[in-house]
């Protein structure tokens, strides 16, 4: 078998793997959307997109950033989104109630980030 051959089979046996690996985003209501202003309570910085939680009115919502790369080109750090800090958050909720919502904006201070 041909080196080429042999990496192109790799590549497309791959493909399947990674699509089951990330979600879709259409557990999500994209016709209503929430605005949260809280304190985050836990933060993760990390890919395929960051994660973090929310005290919002004595309930704990968990929230679905962006990727990295993508938070830091629009102008978001690792410090604006710092456990403590207060957030306003606007995004879209899940459809099935679960407390999470997936985030298109990111209100820190007056600094607006747009994440999609």
């Amino acid at each position: 078998m041909r080196p080429s051959f042999r990496i192109a089979a790799l590549a497309l046996t791959a493909l399947p793997a990674a699509a089951i690996a990330h979600h879709g985003w259409s557990s999500y209501d994209a016709t209503r959307t929430i605005t949260l202003t809280a304190p985050l309570t836990d933060v993760a910085w990390r890919n395929p997109h960051g994660t973090a939680r929310v005290a919002y009115r004595n309930q704990q919502w968990d929230v679905v950033l962006a990727p990295v790369a993508r938070m830091e080109a629009r102008g978001l750090t690792r410090e604006m989104v710092a456990p403590g800090n207060r957030v306003t958050l606007v995004g879209y909720p899940r459809r099935d109630g679960t407390r999470e919502m997936r985030i298109e904006r990111v209100i820190v201070g007056r600094t607006t980030v747009e994440l999609r």
